[in-house]
């Protein structure tokens, strides 16, 4: 297994829409834990270019993340719900997008895996299918299948999964399992009923930004603890400022499908207050209000961007990714001397 030969138990997590760089993989990759390079929203060609850059950077092992195509939306609700937005749309002075359904070029971002292949790719937004983990196997890939759910585990166990990345309802960002709960399972929950069931290696996901929950999950039975809102304010992240700024300030966050269709964790802020009832319908809605969206990342408008985020992301640091990986490890260290303490 890849983590074996890794350092620190501390996994970058992929941290599509922007914030992943492949400066960001490789200086989590080079401090000894391991880097994931987010393929989603991008096309096949800039995935190919953002994987030599990181090859360019690193010599160190690093992962690939894909999204697993969904299901279509009913376009009924599409339509409803894009009516909804016609005064955000006509107040930032664009029009929606179209919410058409595509598969973020699946089979093309595969297929170059499979030739090019990388240490490990993992999955969110589902399962792959049984060939499409076998394939990589061939090509020589770890796979790594997210669960939100205990049910969840035995089904990426039985299409041949290498690891389980358990991803708790505290996470940022979307809820990256084969369901769209709401709320969902904690990460501490979700970690001891599947490590029971199962002796698979298990990474753990959601609200972790410091070393002691680094501790505390790896105490639980994970085999490492994967952080992405810990990561956002890093130097190497690809973060916009405005996103930057709010993940410095005093919100809260709250679980939604009003910017994508399908359920995230973000900043709370005036477009989810106003849009409460969007239908599931990835990734049409991601596509509709993408214009909305890019508008407000240029006028650093925090109302109407999406500010993905975790539970615990008040505690993001802003030290370059190598330092933070190393804050971790040590923090991480202490807990484990000090609850050795505890527990003579």
């Amino acid at each position: 297994m890849i983590l074996d030969g890794c350092p620190l138990p501390i996994v970058l997590a992929p941290l599509a829409g922007g914030p992943s760089t492949p400066e960001l993989t490789a200086a989590v990759s080079q401090a000894g834990g391991f880097g994931f390079l987010a393929a989603g929203y991008l096309t096949a060609e800039s995935l190919r270019d953002r994987l030599a850059a990181t090859r360019r950077l690193t010599a160190r092992p690093f992962g690939v993340n894909l999204f697993v195509p969904s299901a279509a939306g009913d376009p009924r609700a599409v339509s409803r719900y894009a009516a909804t937005l016609a005064d955000d749309a006509a107040g930032a002075g664009v029009e929606l997008g179209d919410p058409r359904h595509d598969d973020d070029e699946w089979e093309a971002k595969l297929g170059m895996l499979l030739e090019d292949p990388v240490p490990v790719v993992s999955f969110t937004f589902g399962l792959p299918g049984a060939d499409a983990v076998a394939a990589l196997h061939r090509a020589g890939c770890e796979v790594w299948t997210t669960v939100n759910a205990p049910a969840q585990a035995g089904m990426a166990l039985d299409l041949g999964a290498d690891v389980l990345v358990l991803q708790g309802a505290e996470a940022g960002g979307h809820q990256g399992g084969l369901v769209d709960p709401s709320p969902g399972f904690g990460l501490l929950a979700l970690l001891q009923l599947v490590h029971a069931r199962t002796d698979a290696p298990l990474v753990a996901s959601g609200g972790i930004a410091t070393g002691a929950a680094v501790a505390a999950v790896l105490a639980g039975g994970a085999r490492a603890a994967a952080l992405g809102t810990a990561f956002l304010t890093c130097p190497e992240a690809g973060t916009a400022a405005v996103y930057r700024q709010a993940l410095h300030g005093t919100g809260t966050t709250a679980l939604t499908r009003a910017f994508s269709g399908r359920t995230a964790r973000g900043i709370v802020n005036r477009f989810m207050t106003d849009h409460p009832d969007a239908p599931a319908a990835y990734p049409e809605i991601h596509h509709l209000t993408t214009p909305l969206r890019r508008v407000a990342r240029a006028a650093e408008n925090p109302d109407m961007v999406n500010l993905w985020a975790g539970q615990a992301f008040p505690l993001a640091t802003g030290l370059p990714a190598a330092e933070l990986v190393r804050q971790l490890a040590d923090e991480a260290r202490q807990a484990a001397t000090m609850l050795s303490r505890k527990l003579p």
